[in-house]
């Protein structure tokens, strides 16, 4: 979508600015809170034994906390954004983006006092395990909500938005960097994570609130939702019931056409407001929003891409990633998994979405733009054949830290540049009245990818 003429400035990119924040919110929380991962085992472990009654050592109870984490984000994200998708006409956009907002800001304010709160292991997994589940679910109406908004502006400003959801991991993986380095014990650690959030999301809510009172959002955002709102007015002032032979009636009652004027203007009334009725028609037609099916048969081919970009990123990161062991241990080995496969998978991802603010290539109605995702699933065996520790099946091909750099460098930064293209482009294949739909729906397949591509990650670290 290209600016319209006569739409105001954005100045000094203000509305650009609001929404790279837009999509930094989105995803720092929940980057943090998985970033807290160490911190949430080690409360659950409590070390990996305990002493019985009669002094005799017992095994503790496994909880598997990062299967369930894996298992009860993807759940949510994937059935909430379906919902968003479908039922997202019937709230309206502040309750669903400021609502879930709020709510993820409670949650982690909760969640940051009970790092303080001594608790049973099992109440405090089922509480974490809650909080992981709505923490998911209002991101997903978040992300959802976020995507049908800004794909009523310039394509640019979806390429902005997904910058912004880029540098989110960026600055979780830095915060890990500086954990390690400050030798913080894990409760600290984790109070700085929980934190972070919630000013990151209470600065997001403020730049959400602020939207509306700049003059180029609100052209875009106003002239979009306005114009149903129009038509039916418009129905309302001039009823499809109301006879036209009555009009005439009525004209000649009230004394607006004089007895007997030859000039026949009563019949040139009645023949404007035919057409000005058959005008309504004709832009009721063209202003009533497409169904949910009709705009998918539009964007089905950026759905797929969006889709299967993330089933093949999410299969292989981090499962198989994380495991990869540098191969110079000593004091650079505990830097090397939150630098080599966190830090820069997450700056080249940012890279690469913010790269296509300046260039979109392929162009969305070329075959290689498919293609090209498609190219992708080979660094899947590329990842696998590096120096991942322990192995069952496949030898290793790839041991020198910087071959796996290298891949990794390739990997983040085709992955963040086609994610970001099959978002912005889809909202370019449909008339501006569908942008939101199609936004909104884009946004349920990525989760889809998220979710095969985290369930296709046991079996092909099993492989391994």
């Amino acid at each position: 979508m290209r600016t319209k003429e006569g739409a105001p400035s954005d100045r000094v990119y203000l509305v650009g600015i609001i929404f790279f924040i837009l999509g930094l919110g989105t995803l720092l929380p929940w980057n943090f809170f998985m970033t807290a991962s160490m911190y949430f085992n080690n409360r659950l472990s409590g070390g990996n034994t305990s002493e019985s009654s009669n002094g005799t050592a017992t095994a503790r109870k496994e909880y598997y906390f990062n299967n369930w984490m894996t298992l009860l984000s993807q759940l949510p994200l994937l059935l909430f954004t379906l919902l968003n998708s479908i039922l997202y006409p019937r709230i309206s956009e502040k309750v669903r983006i400021a609502g879930s907002l709020v709510f993820i800001l409670i949650l982690f304010i909760l969640t940051a006092i009970l790092v303080k709160i001594p608790m049973e292991e099992d109440q405090f997994f089922s509480i974490t395990m809650a909080t992981i589940w709505f923490i998911n679910s209002f991101g997903a109406v978040l992300q959802g909500s976020l995507f049908g908004l800004v794909g009523l502006l310039p394509q640019k400003y979806s390429a902005v938005f997904m910058s912004g959801q880029g540098l989110a991991g960026t600055f979780a993986a830095l915060a890990m960097l500086f954990a390690i380095a400050s030798k913080s014990d894990d409760e600290t650690a984790a109070l700085g994570y929980f934190i972070t959030p919630c000013v990151g999301t209470l600065v997001t809510l403020i730049s959400y609130l602020l939207l509306p009172k700049l003059d180029f959002a609100r052209y875009y955002l106003n002239s979009s939702r306005s114009q149903n709102y129009e038509i039916d007015t418009s129905h309302q002032l001039l009823p499809k019931e109301t006879p036209l032979e009555t009009t005439e009636l009525n004209g000649h009652a009230n004394g607006s056409v004089p007895k007997g004027n030859p000039s026949g203007s009563a019949s040139e009334d009645v023949d404007g407001g035919r057409q000005a009725f058959i005008s309504l028609e004709n832009a009721d037609a063209k202003e009533t929003k497409s169904s949910v099916l009709e705009v998918f048969k539009k964007i089905w081919v950026m759905a797929f891409c969006v889709t299967f970009v993330f089933t093949v990123t999410l299969s292989v990161f981090p499962a198989v990633t994380v495991d990869v062991k540098t191969a110079y241990p000593g004091n650079w080995e505990p830097y090397f998994i939150p630098v080599c496969c966190f830090l820069v998978f997450n700056v080249m991802d940012w890279t690469g979405r913010t790269v296509t603010s300046l260039v979109q290539w392929p162009p969305k109605e070329s075959r290689l733009f498919p293609a090209l995702v498609i190219s992708r699933v080979v660094f899947v065996p590329l990842l696998m054949l590096c120096n991942v520790q322990e192995r069952r099946f496949l030898p290793v091909f790839f041991s020198h830290d910087v071959v796996f750099v290298i891949i990794m460098i390739l990997f983040s930064v085709t992955s963040g540049y086609c994610v970001c293209l099959s978002m912005s482009y889809a909202p370019q294949l449909v008339a501006p009245k569908d942008g939101e739909t199609a936004g909104a729906l884009m946004t349920f397949f990525l989760a889809l990818g998220l979710s095969l591509g985290a369930a296709i990650s046991f079996l092909l670290r099993f492989l391994v």
